[in-house]
């Protein structure tokens, strides 16, 4: 993985939010990269209730001061970073006072899905693709964990396909078993289609924008796919199956390093 730049982006990573089998592989992923000699960045949403002045994030004004057009809306872009304790690798976080500021990830204190979920996506996708632009940083491997992150994979092979910086990037998604019970905005089709994206790469959410149609999209946009949770509900195992792209089973986070390594260099690269 020497020189290897990966792009890892996330719904969640440790230690920033709390640990579970996400925000874990995908702090670790990024940490395999950086201690086999391989060039990381860390990307994920700046959620409200992650304390900013524990974990020294600072907002970086040269990348920030952008508006991106979500639905004809102008929405302020912010980028804030930080540096992971005692790894020297540096996490960027995107905020938006609109999308990110309030005190919980996905749902209400009713456990209720957001009714912005489905923008905060697309404004997470968009914001990822742009920083990286001012960064002038082209990945070679460009690795989502999340279903806030899944739009990334169509954005960059739709929306920004005649971008130079993206034209050799590989993109692999892990797909797992947390996500989200229900649906999102039923609009979520139409703000995609705003975008000038065809109706027909997003079809699968156009009745039904739940968890599993939309990483069916992050799927059908990646070069290749990580099984990330040991069991799968059987639309995601079917997805796998059927998917003719090429898939790395799920490992244990001992064996990770490993096997990662080996499928971005023998699988995806």
């Amino acid at each position: 993985m020497k020189d290897k730049r990966v792009l890892v982006v996330s719904s969640e990573v440790a230690p920033y939010l709390p640990e579970n089998e996400l925000s874990t592989t995908s702090f670790e992923t990024a940490k395999m990269v950086h201690g086999k000699g391989g060039q990381i960045r860390i990307f994920m949403p700046r959620y409200g209730l992650i304390n900013e002045r524990r974990h020294q994030l600072h907002e970086v004004i040269r990348l920030s001061g952008m508006n991106l057009v979500i639905n004809d809306m102008d929405m302020p872009l912010i980028i804030k970073v930080a540096s992971i304790p005692k790894e020297r690798m540096q996490v960027y976080f995107i905020d938006n006072d609109e999308y990110f500021k309030r005190k919980a990830l996905f749902t209400d204190e009713d456990d209720n899905l957001f009714n912005d979920n489905d923008e905060r996506a697309i404004f997470f996708a968009k914001g990822v693709v742009e920083t990286v632009k001012k960064l002038n940083w082209a990945p070679d491997i460009i690795h989502v964990h999340g279903w806030m992150a899944s739009l990334l994979p169509l954005y960059i092979k739709e929306y920004y396909k005649d971008d130079a910086l993206f034209v050799d990037s590989k993109i692999v998604t892990s797909v797992y078993n947390t996500g989200f019970e229900g649906q999102l905005n039923k609009e979520f089709y139409n703000k995609i289609k705003f975008d000038n994206i065809n109706g027909s790469k997003v079809e699968s959410i156009s009745e039904n924008p739940n968890y599993t149609n939309l990483l069916k999209i992050a799927v059908e946009n990646s070069d290749a796919v990580i099984k990330a949770s040991d069991h799968l509900s059987d639309d995601l195992e079917e997805l796998l199956k059927t998917c003719n792209k090429p898939v790395l089973e799920h490992v244990s986070m001992e064996e990770l390093g490993n096997s990662y390594t080996e499928f971005y260099l023998n699988e995806v690269l």
